[in-house]
């Protein structure tokens, strides 16, 4: 499926969202070799992060695919698509007051 420049910025920003998760719990849980974690904070912590680890991985092969089929330097477009994902351009000083 071909996405397009926005749909790969909503892909890195649920991918960074999902990171972000991970670090969240990391830093709850402490290190597993300092503080042993329970049972449930192993697999809590282990499903965050392959919810991440495939939602990073689906965004660089739709980065791949896209840059491939607009014929444009991958590391631009991903660079691209992460500076849009993660530096929004800021709304409008009307909107924002709304």
């Amino acid at each position: 499926m071909a996405h397009t420049f926005d749909d790969l910025v909503e892909m890195q920003q649920a991918a960074d969202e999902a990171h972000a998760q991970v670090l969240e719990l990391r830093d709850r849980y402490g290190r597993p070799t300092e503080t042993p974690w329970s049972q449930e904070q192993t697999e809590t912590y282990e499903k965050a992060w392959q919810h991440w680890w495939k939602a990073a991985d689906e965004v660089q092969a739709a980065v791949t695919k896209h840059a491939k089929d607009e014929d444009k330097s991958r590391f631009d477009v991903e660079a691209a698509v992460r500076t849009k994902a993660r530096h929004p351009e800021p709304e409008p000083a009307e909107a924002a007051a709304s």
